[in-house]
């Protein structure tokens, strides 16, 4: 998943009476038209999602003579992205048959009642079995029905310069156990090479959702056993306040930062810093550890305009560990995107076909390799030809065994960006970690009507 960011009510209401005109007529209009409202990626050397939705709208009129496919592109940010969409999704006169839904939002929509549950479909639906647990949980509502279905998932770890770490005495197998040997190699890359950032874990309010999902969570979610959710109580259904688990993970943020070991504050607070790391940080040998997403190489393919052919030479891969070493040893984190049918939308049984369409295994698989994305179905994660289809996609494939979902129900927006306070508290060293800890529980009551527990 492409990390995402918070957005304002100002700029919702700015973008109202754009949204309103994307649809044209409404889905409605035409009922043997579907109409496809999707993210186009704000850089133009980008085309992954448009050359994949051109193919799977050719093989779509075909199978179905008569039948049309309008695709609805939404160029823009995450966060003007969301706006848009929901701006669209409450009107029959602008909602699309099928839009793109990120999980980290998906169940806000479902509580606005702007998406339609999918059950029935997916009753008859075949393939639907194929399609792994936790995947098919990030489109659950918490009414226990189904409103999304996924077209893959995307893991977490760490990415290391193998040169930097040659440079730094550092081997080119690494694989650390503990949170003390990833700061352990990143004081190394200080000591022994001037020049180069040593560790770039996201933070603060301006990277959003990548500073909570990227950094915290995987940090939050390895402070215990794996087995219990440290954020979110599912049987009491109240969100957790603080914690030794959630000060230490805004202790090893501060710890980075109060080191020296990161970006400088003012390039780790930088919205645009996530554009650095993957076009300029990292290919240009200035970062040696990064902890980051599994479809970094999407940027790095030939014909993406940002081409670096040698990074599968040039980069090591390693799991995030747990702090200190318990099991299961790794952790990672998943999101994730999904396609839903909007509730006001005039063709949905149409929709639901270019779903299918979408969604037969072969397509599917063209789409993981073509995205950089990790397989959500069963089938395609055996396939060999998946497997091998790129550097690093068996690595991070393994990692989906040992990840975790955010807790993505309606409060969840407000509970991030939460934490993102508390992380820039940290980072620009403005708070103690006891003070920024103190700080979220405040928020956290605000955020949920006073719900958050002790623990």
């Amino acid at each position: 998943m492409r990390p995402t960011a918070a957005f304002t009510p100002l700029l919702a209401l700015a973008l109202a009476a754009t949204a309103l005109t994307a649809c044209g007529g409404g889905s409605g209009s035409d009922p043997d038209t579907v109409k496809v409202s999707f993210k186009q990626s704000t850089d133009n050397s980008i085309k992954v999602m448009d050359t994949y939705l051109a193919d799977i709208k050719q093989q779509f009129e075909k199978a179905h003579p008569g039948k049309k496919v309008e695709l609805v592109p939404i160029k823009a940010p995450d966060s003007e992205y969301y706006t848009k969409l929901q701006q669209m999704l409450r009107s029959p006169k602008t909602a699309p048959d099928l839009v793109y839904e990120d999980t980290f939002l998906i169940n806000s929509d479902i509580t606005s009642g702007y998406l339609k549950p999918l059950d029935p479909y997916l009753a008859k639906w075949p393939d639907w079995n194929r399609f792994i647990d936790t995947a098919k949980a990030a489109a659950k509502g918490e009414d226990g029905k189904t409103y999304g279905v996924p077209d893959g998932t995307d893991t977490r770890g760490l990415w290391f310069d193998k040169g930097v770490f040659a440079k730094a005495g550092l081997p080119a197998d690494w694989q650390p156990k503990t949170w003390k040997d990833v700061l352990t190699a990143a004081r190394a890359i200080k000591r022994k090479v001037p020049g180069v950032i040593p560790l770039n874990v996201y933070t603060g309010k301006p990277v959003g959702e990548a500073a909570t999902m990227q950094t915290f969570e995987m940090l939050l979610y390895g402070t215990n056993d794996g087995r219990t959710d440290p954020l979110y109580d599912k049987a009491s259904k109240k969100w957790i306040a603080g914690g030794q688990g959630f000060e230490d993970a805004l202790a090893f943020v501060e710890t980075v930062y109060k080191e020296k070991l990161g970006p400088d504050v003012s390039d780790a607070l930088d919205p645009n810093v996530m554009t650095r790391v993957r076009g300029e940080w990292l290919p240009k040998g200035r970062l040696g550890i990064a902890l980051d997403g599994s479809w970094l190489p999407q940027d790095w393919l030939p014909g993406s305009g940002h081409e670096w052919p040698e990074w599968s030479e040039k980069l090591g891969l390693a799991a995030m560990p747990t702090q200190h070493g318990q099991a299961p040893g790794k952790v990672s984190m998943s999101g994730g995107w999904t396609w839903s049918i909007p509730a006001k939308a005039g063709n949905p049984d149409l929709a639901f076909e270019f779903v299918k369409t979408m969604q037969t295994k072969a397509n599917a698989r063209k789409w993981y390799v073509a995205n950089s994305g990790i397989a959500v179905r069963e089938d395609v994660a055996k396939d060999p030809g998946y497997a091998t289809a790129q550097p690093g996609t068996e690595f991070f494939t393994d990692l989906v065994r040992h990840t975790h979902y955010r807790p993505a129900y309606p409060a969840y927006p407000k509970v991030s960006t939460a934490i993102q306070e508390a992380m820039e508290g940290v980072t620009t060293g403005d708070m103690s970690v006891d003070e920024a800890t103190g700080g979220y529980v405040d928020a956290l009551k605000d955020a949920t009507d006073d719900q958050g527990v002790e623990r």
